[in-house]
């Protein structure tokens, strides 16, 4: 019992050090890698080649289906190529698995130290996520060769010897039982690996681990189809394409693992060279085979899963991708074209606003109000998407992005409630009364509506580049604005003095109307601040100091 519990624990070693490597690398290399699979993408080859680097960095296949397929759903790549790096994906990964075959288990204990000294030194540094890779590299080494030690002790046994002499080979079995330890493990290189060594001691014949490899391959594809089963259309299309390479791969595959056996084993020593060798003589086939299909099984997948119709509100693309959420700089920037979107209703209500004040139109008015719900909606689940970010894997500047994030979320809310208020004013005081804003009150509040506008593009410029002079720019519209709040405000008490009928009926709603405009100003200009800081373009306070006052 002892020493199955010492193989069962060196397994989830095995399993725990693959994810520290995976999760490590993104997050200190998850931006650059999304940036070079996007400048590398230009041809099918070009693309299978980018796969082939990143997964082996990565050691995960299914990290990078997630990232092309957030491409794909961005509609920065054409599904096709997508699907090519995908091939190229699957090679990477074997390629590593052929790498770990190797006895070197002399480095684990060096990745180990490292690892930790950089780690607890600079843990919330690059360095020290660097230092959690090594960790995990070496845990990796440590695990293998611990399954190694655990399952030469378990073969001695009289009852496992037994239990192996009446093994006999089930392709169909095998295969399923490798796919369902792939997704369980969320690592097919895991388990190929863990499939190496229990056939280099022995624990299992080497045809029944080949078989388990081809389902570690299934089931590697499939992990990616369950992974994003909640992501917009265009994101899964990527998964699931792959997963038909898989399919096909593995049926023609499987009925000529004998001849594999027959005729190129003797050439190979080693029952976990065998091992290894197989996996990615398999996966370097399916990419050979399979590269110029990626057209044809593109159409089938958009068959299979065709795009919703985007004319509609409920056909929108949705980017809070849960998927993504374990690459940090992907998830951000998921959250990032959601805030925008909650932008674009904002400035359609603001847009319907003026027509509801200059057409008295009653129904424009709901329809509008109904969209701050919309607004409300988006900004809950824009935050609560950003919570389940892990802080601690976001370097300095994803911090400071998520930060941004949240700001202007929170200040498009607001101007949300604001505008839903001047609506409900608009409806009381306006147009059920009857009443009319004089010509020069309603040229007054035109004006100032077409300054927000050119405001609220302005900041959505500048929440998406960060540029600094875009940011004073928008910050030295504020001030304009109060100028010109206070100067309608002061030509409408002229007309007041003059007892103009127009003016004296909706004085009261004028005055709330443009001191509630130079409010959403207010918080579109707030965007600038987070940029402007991080620039170290404010200054500290805009209260001048007394003793400079009084020497003045």
């Amino acid at each position: 019992m002892k020493h199955l519990l010492n193989l069962l624990a060196a397994i989830a070693l095995l399993v725990w050090g693959t994810h520290l490597v995976r999760t490590g690398i993104l997050r200190v290399f998850g931006a650059n890698l999304r940036h070079v699979l996007a400048r590398s993408i230009s041809n099918r080859y070009a693309a299978a080649v980018s796969g082939i680097g990143v997964t082996a960095l990565v050691q995960s296949s299914t990290a990078t289906s997630l990232i092309v397929s957030s491409f794909v759903g961005q509609g920065l790549v054409a599904l096709p190529l997508a699907l090519a790096v995908m091939l190229g994906a699957d090679i990477g990964t074997s390629v590593m698995a052929v790498v770990f075959s190797f006895d070197l288990s002399w480095l684990s204990p060096l990745f180990i130290f490292v690892g930790v000294v950089l780690f607890i030194s600079r843990q919330d540094t690059n360095t020290g996520r660097f230092g959690r890779v090594l960790i995990g590299l070496g845990l990796m080494l440590l695990a293998l060769r611990l399954v190694t030690a655990s399952t030469e002790v378990l073969t001695q046994a009289p009852a496992v010897k037994a239990l192996l002499a009446s093994l006999s080979s089930d392709r169909l079995l095998e295969i399923t039982v490798g796919a369902v330890l792939a997704v369980a493990s969320y690592s097919s290189l895991a388990i190929v690996l863990l499939t190496a060594t229990l056939a280099a001691s022995s624990v299992i014949p080497l045809d029944v681990a080949l078989g388990l490899v081809l389902g570690a391959n299934l089931g590697s594809g499939l992990l990616a189809v369950i992974t994003t089963l909640r992501a917009a259309v265009e994101v899964r299309q990527v998964p699931l394409g792959n997963l038909l390479f898989k399919l096909l791969g593995v049926a023609i595959t499987a009925p000529l693992v004998g001849l594999w056996l027959h005729h190129v084993q003797p050439y190979l020593g080693e029952p976990a060279t065998v091992v290894v060798l197989f996996h990615l003589t398999f996966n370097l086939l399916v990419g050979l085979v399979f590269i110029g299909w990626t057209q044809e099984i593109a159409r089938w997948v958009e068959k299979l899963l065709p795009k919703p119709d985007k004319t509609t509100s409920s056909g929108r693309p949705h980017h809070l991708d849960p998927s993504a959420l374990s690459t940090p700089s992907l998830a951000i920037s998921c959250a990032a074209r959601e805030a925008l979107y909650q932008a674009d209703v904002v400035e359609t209500m603001l847009r319907g606003m003026l027509e509801v004040i200059k057409k008295d139109d009653l129904k424009l008015a709901g329809d509008l109000r109904k969209m701050d719900d919309m607004v409300d909606e988006l900004y809950s689940s824009i935050k609560y998407y950003l919570t389940k970010i892990s802080r601690e894997a976001l370097g300095e500047e994803e911090s400071r992005r998520w930060t941004d994030i949240i700001s202007f979320t929170i200040n498009m809310e607001q101007i949300g409630d604001i505008i839903e208020r001047v609506l409900i004013d608009i409806e009381d005081k306006k147009i059920k009364p009857g009443r009319q804003f004089s010509e020069a009150g309603m040229a007054e509040i035109a004006e100032l509506h077409d300054r927000l506008i050119d405001n609220l593009r302005l900041g959505m410029s500048v929440f998406l580049n960060g540029n600094v002079h875009d940011a004073q720019k928008l910050l030295e519209e504020k001030a304009r604005f109060r100028d010109l709040e206070r100067a309608y405000a002061t030509s409408h008490l002229g007309r007041l003095s003059a007892n103009t009928l127009q003016s004296l009926e909706t004085s009261s709603l004028h005055i709330d109307l443009i001191s509630d405009l130079k409010r959403i100003n207010s918080h579109i200009c707030s965007i600038a601040y987070p940029i402007l800081d991080t620039a170290g373009a404010l200054a500290p306070n805009r209260f001048r100091q007394p003793q400079k006052a009084e020497q003045a």
